[in-house]
């Protein structure tokens, strides 16, 4: 059996917030990170934490 891949809010340098497959969260071509959240089970449950870190101001919109 599988296991499905974690999602993570990443916020990038400009301010906007992206959301990333586990698999694509590390590596040496990946940037310093600023602030991160997850890992969520879902990219759907990704997707609704990300509107509520625009909402709260935490992170602009793209």
């Amino acid at each position: 059996m599988t296991e499905s891949p974690k999602y993570y809010i990443r916020k990038n340098t400009n301010g906007t917030c992206e959301i990333i497959p586990s698999d694509r969260l590390e590596g040496p071509d990946q940037p310093e990170l600023g602030e991160k959240w997850g890992p969520f089970e879902s990219r759907e449950e990704a997707i609704a934490r990300r509107v509520g870190l625009i909402r709260a101001g935490k992170c602009q919109p793209l």
